[in-house]
């Protein structure tokens, strides 16, 4: 790797099914040194070196670090992977970077204190309160009114997250949420939230903030599972780069405002709204990238790289304008079993990726289990087009599972 390219600490990697193209991105600018559990396998050919640390135990993370920068010339932290990111904001700012505030991001992860934070802003949110037992949580859904939301406070990725209509429905979806965890993630003594269920579409907003300055990149609709238990199991995204959403001056508000109320101010952020009779309601902020290869369907659609605006953020870079060089549309289906099941084989159908498919790709191995919601997200792969249009790139990724021929022993 080209040595006059600045160095940045790659904090934790996860799996190459839905990151490989960050790391294929930010490699071209920028040398990575990355800090992970695991040894390097898929990572290979985009970094430079790597240390083997845990990256749950704070502590031993920080020194890592530390002993890294000791010897090399560091430019910045970089971390997309939700466990970690709190940690690796602490760590930016002990090796002397200002971009990332360590308590805006704590704020964003925990929920209750985002939902806090934009309250007394004076944006609107629904009623919503952490418990730690069942009679409060019944207590609380009485208050408040069902249907309910009930969700675990800092977890990510829909895990544990249900919809009750009563209070049966309630004390079910409590014992999920209660049980709900990710390894390295802190657990808050009131762990769930009971909330409000609003009612209105849900979409996904990546922006990008320098100096406390919002850029929106993409926005994505959210297709979600509809009936229980899938009804907050995403299963798919649209992205439009000609999104009139993307220049609207009361989304551009809100994000704007629900970001300075937590006091995020450099970097790039993955924030879920709800589009209600009372207006844009933030429903989370998450102080990273966005899941789903969201920004790799940005990317595909407008030419804009969300990944290099994040990495230069981090290197306390002023990232590139959001420009639209493309006027595209994408869309991602994720396939998904019929039944909990071991595989015991699997293929892509490549004679079916053909025209607006732009990719379909495979997510299990054999040997692999998958169990459906609420125990777990199960997806066999994922299919993506890109089209002129959303609607072209809607009916290409129609049925994903006719891509994959999967057989697998039911459990």
């Amino acid at each position: 790797m080209a040595q006059d390219k600045p160095l940045l600490l790659m904090v934790g990697s996860a799996g190459a099914d839905f990151r490989a193209y960050i790391f294929e991105s930010v490699s071209r600018r920028y040398r990575l040194w990355l800090l992970n559990a695991t040894p390097p396998t898929w990572e290979t050919p985009f970094i430079e070196s790597h240390t083997l640390v845990d990256c749950a135990q704070r502590d031993r993370l920080a020194a890592t670090a530390h002993e890294v920068a000791l010897d090399h010339e560091v430019a910045g932290v970089f971390c997309y992977d939700e466990r970690f990111v709190e940690s690796a904001a602490s760590i930016s700012v002990e090796l002397g970077f200002k971009t990332w505030d360590p308590d805006a991001v704590a704020r964003c992860r925990d929920k209750s204190a985002t939902r806090a934070a934009i309250r007394d802003a004076g944006l609107p949110q629904p009623l919503s309160t952490a418990v730690s037992t069942l009679p409060e949580a019944l207590s609380v859904a009485a208050a408040i009114g069902y249907p309910v939301v009930v969700k675990p406070r800092n977890l990510a990725g829909s895990v544990g997250v249900r919809k009750a209509s009563n209070a049966d429905e309630l004390a079910a979806a409590y014992v999920l949420t209660a049980g709900a965890s990710l390894p390295g993630v802190e657990r808050f003594e009131r762990h769930v939230i009971v909330e409000e269920f609003l009612d209105g579409p849900e979409i996904a907003v990546d922006c990008v903030f320098y100096d406390g300055r919002c850029q929106p990149i993409v926005v994505a609709h959210k297709l979600l599972g509809g009936k229980p238990p899938f009804e907050f199991d995403e299963q798919g995204h649209d992205v439009d780069a000609a999104d009139p959403l993307l220049s609207d001056p009361v989304l551009l508000d809100a994000l704007t405002r629900s970001h300075a109320a937590v006091g995020f101010r450099y970097g790039v952020t993955h924030t879920e709204l709800k589009l209600t009779p009372r207006g844009f309601c933030v429903v989370e902020i998450n102080p990273r990238m966005g899941g789903d290869l969201i920004p790799r369907l940005g990317h595909l659609a407008s030419g804009y790289d969300e990944s290099l605006a994040a990495a230069d953020v981090a290197a306390g870079v002023m990232p590139a304008e959001v420009t639209r060089d493309r006027a595209g549309a994408a869309s991602i289906r994720f396939a998904v079993p019929d039944h909990d099941m071991e595989v015991t084989s699997c293929r892509v159908r490549r004679e079916l990726v053909t025209g607006p498919v732009h990719t379909a790709h495979l997510a299990v191995r054999p040997g692999r289990v998958l169990r459906l919601p609420p125990k777990e997200i199960a997806r066999l792969g994922c299919v993506i087009a890109v089209a002129d249009t959303v609607s072209e790139a809607r009916a290409a990724v129609a049925d994903p599972g006719r891509f994959f021929d999967v057989t697998g022993v039911p459990l």
